[in-house]
C-alpha cells in the first residue's frame, strides 16, 4: 500500500470554513491601506539567493539555517522568499520607481517560507502583509505606520490584547560603537552565556539581547544600553516619533532589548506583541532601514516598513472571539426549485435579482431533490431566507419567501417585487 499523500509539515491547507475569516482580515487591511494612500505591489515568490544574503545578512539565523534554497536547471541558486522587504527593494530598484527622490508607499501580501520547527502560530509556509515606504526620512512616516496598525487593531476589536514596544538602533555608526561595548561586556561574562548566545557573540552580538534563556537574561541586566550610544540625529528622530504617538494617544513601552532579527534595521524598530497566543507573541513588527537600498546597489534612499503575520492575527481573532457574525454566514438567500420548468424560471429570476442586488449572496439549489432535501441544504447553507418556486408559484408568478433564522411566516412575493423585498429584509436581517 503506497503512502497517502499529504501536505508538507509546516505548510497547511486553509480550508473553506477558514477562508471567510482570512478574507475578512485581508479585506479590512486592504481598505485601510487604500484609505491612507498606499498602493499594492506584487513580487515573485522565488528570488536569487544572493538577494537575501546581501540584504538580510549572511550570519543571520534566516540565511544560515532557515531558507529554502535550491539550484535550478541553469545552476543558479534560488530561494523561496523568507520575507518581503528585500524583494520589494529589489523590485523598486529594478524598475526605477524610487529614483529622483520619488516617494513610494507600497504594500504586498503573500506567502513566505522559512524552515523552522512548526508550532502553533509559526509555520514553514506562512502569510504576511507587508508595507514599505521609500524616500521619507522623518519620524512622521514612522508614526503613520504605527498609527495605521493602531487603527487596524481597533477595527478588528483587539486593541486591548496588544502592546506596542519601541526602540531605536541608531545609525550604523552609533550601532557599531554600541556593538563594540556590548561585545566587550559579554566577553567578560562569556561562561555565563548559553550556547546559542556564545555563537551569536561571534556573528551577530545584538541578537544576544533577544535571547529567551533566563541565565543569559540575568547577565544582560547590567549590559550597556543602546540609548546611551545614540547619536544626536537618531535621538532627535526617536523623540519626534514618541511625541507623535503621545499626541495621538497611542500607549507604548520602551524595550532596549528590541533589536529585530534582520541586519538591515536602523533607528526606529517596533513590535506589536500579545500574551494571548502563548510563545508566539509578536503579531506585527518593523522599523527603519535607511541603508538597505544603497547596500543593494541603489542610491542612498530612506526606507521604513513593517510586516504582520496573517496566521497569528487570524488566530487572535478566533481566540478573542472577534469574528463578525456576517462572515460566518456565506449565503444570504437560498432558492429551492421543484420541477424542470421551475428550475429554468428560478435561474432566470436569480440572475435578474443579482443584476439588481450585486452584493446579495444568493445560492440556487443544484442537483434537484425533494422538498425536504432542498430545505435541508438551504438550512445547512446558513442562509437567512429560502425562496420557494414550485408549480403553484409558477402559475401565479410569485415566489415563496420563508425566514430560516427567526420569527415570521412564509409569504408570497411577486417576481418583479422580489429584489426590492430582499434588499429590505436582508439588510434588516
Amino acid at each position: 500500500m503506497s503512502k497517502s499523500l499529504q501536505a508538507i509539515r509546516g505548510m497547511n491547507d486553509i480550508l473553506p470554513e477558514q477562508t471567510p475569516l482570512w478574507r475578512y482580515f485581508e479585506g479590512t487591511v486592504a481598505r485601510l491601506l487604500d484609505n491612507y494612500g498606499y498602493k499594492q505591489i506584487r513580487m515573485p515568490i522565488v528570488e536569487f539567493t544572493e538577494l537575501f544574503k546581501r540584504s538580510i545578512g549572511e550570519v543571520t539565523d534566516i540565511v544560515e539555517k532557515e531558507m529554502y534554497t535550491f539550484e535550478d536547471r541553469n545552476g543558479d541558486s534560488l530561494t523561496l522568499r523568507p520575507e518581503g522587504t528585500a524583494a520589494c527593494v529589489r523590485a523598486v530598484l529594478e524598475h526605477g520607481i524610487t529614483g529622483g527622490g520619488q516617494v513610494q508607499k507600497l504594500w504586498y501580501i503573500g506567502p513566505m517560507f522559512r524552515h523552522e520547527r512548526p508550532q502553533k502560530g509559526r509555520y514553514r509556509q506562512f502569510h504576511q502583509i507587508g508595507l514599505e515606504v521609500f524616500n521619507l526620512d522623518g519620524p512622521d512616516i514612522d508614526a503613520e505606520l504605527i498609527i495605521m496598525t493602531w487603527r487596524l487593531w481597533g477595527e478588528l476589536g483587539i486593541r486591548d490584547a496588544v502592546k506596542l514596544e519601541l526602540n531605536s538602533l541608531g545609525t550604523s555608526e552609533s550601532r557599531g560603537r554600541y556593538r563594540e561595548a556590548l561585545v566587550e561586556y559579554l566577553l567578560a561574562h562569556h561562561d555565563k552565556l548559553d550556547e546559542d548566545s556564545q555563537r551569536r557573540l561571534k556573528t551577530n552580538p545584538l541578537r544576544v539581547l533577544d535571547t529567551k534563556n533566563a541565565d543569559t537574561q540575568a547577565v544582560l541586566v547590567d549590559a550597556p544600553k543602546m540609548a546611551d550610544y545614540l547619536d544626536d540625529e537618531s535621538r532627535a528622530h526617536f523623540e519626534g516619533l514618541k511625541a507623535r504617538l503621545d499626541a495621538v494617544g497611542i500607549p507604548y513601552v520602551l524595550n532596549p532589548k528590541l533589536v529585530r532579527g534582520l541586519d538591515y534595521y536602523s533607528k526606529t524598530v517596533f513590535e506589536w506583541v500579545t500574551d494571548r497566543l502563548g510563545a508566539q507573541g509578536t503579531v506585527c513588527a518593523g522599523g527603519r532601514y535607511d541603508g538597505l537600498v544603497e547596500q543593494m546597489g541603489g542610491k542612498p534612499t530612506a526606507g521604513v516598513g513593517f510586516a504582520m503575520g496573517i496566521e497569528r492575527l487570524v488566530l487572535m481573532l478566533e481566540t478573542l472571539e472577534q469574528i463578525p457574525e456576517e462572515i460566518s454566514r456565506q449565503v444570504d438567500v437560498y432558492l429551492c426549485a421543484f420541477g424542470e420548468q421551475a428550475e429554468l424560471a428560478g435561474l432566470a429570476l436569480a440572475e435578474r435579482v443579482r443584476d439588481q442586488l450585486p452584493n446579495l449572496r444568493l445560492q440556487v439549489n443544484a442537483g434537484a431533490g425533494s422538498f425536504k432535501s432542498q430545505f435541508k441544504k438551504a438550512d445547512k447553507s446558513g442562509a437567512l431566507y429560502a425562496l420557494i418556486l414550485g408549480d403553484d408559484e409558477m402559475a401565479q408568478q410569485v415566489v415563496g419567501f420563508k425566514p430560516l433564522r427567526g420569527q415570521g411566516e412564509q409569504q408570497s412575493i411577486a417576481w418583479d417585487a422580489l429584489a426590492a423585498h430582499l434588499a429590505t429584509c436582508v439588510v434588516q436581517g
